[in-house]
C-alpha cells in the first residue's frame, strides 16, 4: 500500500506529463477520421434555435459534455479541481474530481471537498477511484463515507489495467472485479458510472458491465493520451515501446457499444481524443449521450484559465450547432440517427 507522500508525488509527476503533449498516442487514432457527415441541402433547421441542453442522471445541464475526471490528491491538484468547478459552474456542465483514493477513509480532505463543493454551486459532481481499490474488502464501506464527504451526485470506477501494467507501483490484481462493481451498485444511492482511462471499452466489456446495473459507460478510447505511456515514460522509456499505443479507437467504442441500446437503458459517453468541436459532433451522431474531455480542457485551463476553458467548450458546441444546421437535424435526437457514414460508403 503506497504511503500518501508516494500517492502525491505519483499523481505530480501524471500532472506534469499530461499538461504536455509528451504522451499522446503516436499512431493510434480516435478513428472518428474515418467518418463524414451527409450533407443535406433542403435544411429547415433554425440554427438559433438548436437545443444542447441534456439530461445529466435528473439533473439538467447546458451541453451534452462534461470535464472529465483527471487528477486529485496534491496541492496543485486542488487548486486545478476549483479552477476547474469554476468553469463547470459557468458552462453549467458537470464536473469530474479526479481519483478520490488518497480520501479513502481519511477524513483530511473534508474541507477541500466543501470547497470545491462550493465554487461548483449546483453542477454534478462525479467522484472516481480505480479498480485495484474496488475489489478490497473495506472499500463499500469507505466509499459510502467518501460519497458523503465529497459530495458527488455520480460515482465513477476507473478501468486502467494497461496503465497499472506498466506502472512501476502497479496493482494488477483485478479478481473479483466484476462481481465487486456489481455489489457496489447494489449499494450505492447515486448513479455509477465505469470509464476505461484511454484504452476503450469494447461492446463485450459493455454488455457485462451493463447486465449488472452499470448506468452510464464512458469508453475512454484510444486517441487521446496513452496512460502506458505516461507509465512507460515514467520508467524512463520512450513511445518506441510496443505498448504505447495499446487500445481501442473511440469511434469504434461508441459505434458497437451504441448497438446494445436494444438489450439495455444506459447512457454512453466519448471520451479519449476528443479535442474540437467536429469530433464531439461526430461522437454525439455516432450515438453518444455525452462527450468528455481531460488533456484537452488542461491545456486550456494553463493557456487561459477557467475562460480558456469556458472559450474552448463554447466554440465547440457552436461548431456542433452549424454541423446539425447542415445535416438537417433540429434536435441532438435527430442527429443521432443516420446523420453521419463511414468515409468509403461516399465513394
Amino acid at each position: 500500500m503506497p504511503t500518501q507522500n508516494e500517492l502525491t508525488k505519483r499523481k505530480e509527476e501524471h500532472l506534469r506529463l499530461c499538461s504536455s503533449e509528451a504522451v499522446a498516442f503516436k499512431n493510434l487514432s480516435s478513428g472518428f477520421e474515418h467518418y463524414s457527415f451527409i450533407h443535406y441541402a433542403l435544411t429547415e433547421v433554425d440554427i438559433d434555435s438548436i437545443e444542447l441542453k441534456s439530461d445529466f442522471f435528473g439533473t439538467e445541464v447546458n451541453y451534452p459534455f462534461f470535464i472529465s475526471c483527471m487528477t486529485g490528491g496534491t496541492a496543485d491538484s486542488v487548486n486545478i479541481n476549483l479552477k476547474l468547478a469554476g468553469a463547470a459552474r459557468r458552462l453549467n456542465i458537470p464536473l469530474g474530481l479526479g481519483s478520490q483514493r488518497y480520501a479513502l477513509g481519511n477524513n483530511n480532505f473534508n474541507d477541500h471537498f466543501n470547497r470545491i463543493r462550493e465554487v461548483a454551486g449546483d453542477i454534478p459532481l462525479i467522484g472516481n477511484i480505480g479498480a485495484a481499490q474496488v475489489v478490497e474488502p473495506d472499500f463499500i464501506e469507505n466509499l459510502e463515507k467518501l460519497i458523503e464527504t465529497s459530495h458527488i451526485q455520480a460515482f465513477a470506477i476507473h478501468l486502467n489495467p494497461a496503465q497499472e501494467l506498466f506502472q512501476k507501483e502497479g496493482e494488477t490484481n483485478f479478481s473479483g472485479l466484476l462481481t465487486a462493481i456489481a455489489r457496489i451498485k447494489k449499494s450505492v444511492k447515486i448513479p455509477l458510472i465505469v470509464k476505461e482511462t484511454g484504452a476503450g471499452i469494447s461492446a463485450q466489456c459493455a454488455d457485462e458491465l451493463l447486465w449488472v446495473g452499470v448506468d452510464m459507460i464512458d469508453v475512454a478510447g484510444a486517441g487521446g493520451t496513452s496512460w502506458s505511456g505516461v507509465e512507460i515514460l515514467r520508467n524512463g522509456g520512450d513511445n518506441s515501446h510496443d505498448f504505447w499505443d495499446w487500445g481501442l479507437p473511440t469511434a469504434y467504442c461508441v459505434r458497437t457499444i451504441n448497438e446494445l441500446r436494444h438489450r439495455y437503458d444506459f447512457a454512453l459517453t466519448a471520451s479519449g481524443g476528443i479535442n474540437s468541436g467536429m469530433e464531439v459532433a461526430k461522437a454525439l451522431a455516432l450515438g453518444a449521450d455525452f462527450t468528455s474531455s481531460a488533456r484537452r480542457v488542461l491545456r486550456a485551463l494553463n493557456e487561459k484559465g477557467e475562460a480558456g476553458v469556458v472559450e474552448m467548450a463554447e466554440d465547440w458546441f457552436d461548431t456542433v450547432r452549424k454541423v446539425m444546421f447542415l445535416t438537417g437535424s433540429p434536435t441532438l435526437d435527430e442527429f443521432r440517427m443516420g446523420k453521419i457514414v463511414r468515409k468509403e460508403e461516399l465513394i
